[in-house]
Order: C-alpha cells, then structure tokens, then sequence
C-alpha cells in the first residue's frame, strides 16, 4: 500500500469512526438524567425501552465487530440472546450497560485501526442475507453507522414519550 493510498484510508476510516461516535453521542444522551426504571419503560406501542435499545446496539456492534476480524465462523460463535437482546433486565443497570457499550466502542476503535477496511468475508446463511453474499469490513461500519443511527432515532421517540426531551430542538 502506497502512502498516498494509507493516507486515504486512514483518513476514510476517521471519517468513518466520527460518523459513527456522532451516532453512539445521540444515542447516549436520549438516556441522560434517566433512572434505572424510565430506561426499563416501554412507552409506546413496541417493546422497545432504552436502556434496551443501548444494549441491543452493543451487541450488534459487538456481533458485527467479530464478523469484521473472521468472518461468519466468529460472528456466529457467540450465539445471541434474541428473547431479551432488546430488554433491559432487572439485575441490569443503565450505567452498567452505558459503561459496557463505551467499551465495546473503545474495542471497535482499537480493532478497525488495524483491520484493511477492503478485507470481505461471506455472510452467515440467513434468510435476510443474499445467498453467497459477502461483506466488506467498510460495510460493517457503515452498517453499524446505520444501525446507530437508527436505533438512535427509535430512542428518541421513546425519551420524548416518557418526558419530553428531544435530543435536537
């Protein structure tokens, strides 16, 4: 790889990891202030709370992440927990899974610094996915921007419905 060519990917992978901090930031502060029980609320129709919805970003950061470093094999080798993936517990905390989620975003950091943003892998068998697809890991991040992004949005509505606060506005 020429200089010019780690120059660009370095700074494609700055912008990328901004993007994506910018994400995790709105996500973050439609919890601030909260308690333990709001973030546990499920206020609108879904069953979506808060605190369940960092928790569920944590780990498909986290899923993604392995898939990133090895591929389907990785991804897969830790099975998810689809019952409560989107449900904050009673035994959990909200301070304890915001703290958990800056570690997996500190983790994810650490890891794309050293990952070719070019490297691809097949995607696991599911139906969601396109037979014989594969991945790229600049895809993974901008699926984990998206991801964030849109879980940040559905977290909005939720603190807006519990009690008024509006991340923008």
């Amino acid at each position: 790889m020429s200089a010019t060519t780690s120059t660009a990917t370095s700074a494609e992978l700055a912008d990328l990891l901004s993007t994506l901090a910018t994400h995790r930031g709105f996500l973050r502060f439609t919890v601030q202030g909260l308690s333990d029980e709001q973030a546990r609320q499920t206020p609108t129709a879904s069953a979506l709370s808060l605190g369940g919805l960092i928790k569920h970003v944590r780990a498909v950061e986290e899923s993604w992440m392995r898939f990133a470093v090895g591929g389907a094999e990785l991804m897969e080798s830790v099975a998810a927990d689809w019952e409560n993936g989107f449900r904050m517990l009673e035994h959990e905390t909200l301070a304890g899974l915001l703290a958990d989620y800056e570690e997996t975003a500190a983790k994810t950091e650490r890891l794309l610094a050293d990952l070719d943003l070019d490297t691809t892998h097949p995607l696991p068998v599911a139906p969601w996915f396109e037979p014989g697809a594969s991945r790229s890991v600049r895809r993974v991040v901008l699926h984990l921007i998206a991801e964030t992004s849109q879980h940040a949005g559905h977290a909005d509505i939720l603190r807006e419905t519990i009690d008024g606060q509006k991340t923008m506005g």
